[in-house]
């Protein structure tokens, strides 16, 4: 994948600190959610180490024509602005339904409490709502992409917000 112009410093910056070239492995820079007020706490989540995982919807995969992320792949994580946090690569990636998401990775992925019934909370909104825009219907059944990630380079110069906690 070609490396966007609106990272490329970002990216450029992390390459250099590196032996050798990763751009081969580059797979996206996306925001999480759908919301700039989740987004950015989601990155934020991630920059303090509680969020270590993802889930995506397969069929949003599917529409937009994307494979689905596989181990060793370098994604940047952006605020929903597009302000680039962090890099994260990729380390397991499990697709399963929605249902069969357990306790234990509900709590890698690191959002609210970090229990599953937060997680099915938040997620059957956020699915419902990606269902919705591809003209499926959420049930509990709908393939989902379970993907663990390590931080391996941050923003090192500016805080992600000003002054608002968590």
């Amino acid at each position: 994948m070609t490396i966007p112009t609106t990272i490329e410093d970002f990216w450029f910056a992390f390459v250099a600190t590196v032996a050798t070239d990763p751009s081969n492995r580059f797979y996206e820079a996306f925001h999480f959610d759908d919301n700039a007020a989740n987004a950015d706490e989601l990155a934020e989540l991630v920059i303090a180490g509680r969020k270590r995982a993802t889930t995506g919807l397969v069929w949003a995969f599917e529409s937009a024509d994307r494979p689905v992320p596989k181990p060793g792949d370098l994604s940047v994580v952006t605020l929903f602005s597009g302000r680039p946090v962090c890099i994260i690569e990729t380390r397991e990636v499990e697709i399963v339904s929605f249902s069969e998401v357990d306790a234990d990775f509900a709590a890698i992925e690191g959002e609210g409490d970090g229990s599953l019934c937060y997680w099915r909370r938040v997620h059957t909104q956020y699915f419902g709502r990606e269902c919705a825009r591809l003209g499926r219907e959420f049930s509990a059944s709908i393939p989902v992409v379970c993907e663990k990630f390590d931080v391996i380079h941050r923003v090192t110069t500016q805080p992600i917000k000003q002054h608002r906690s968590i």
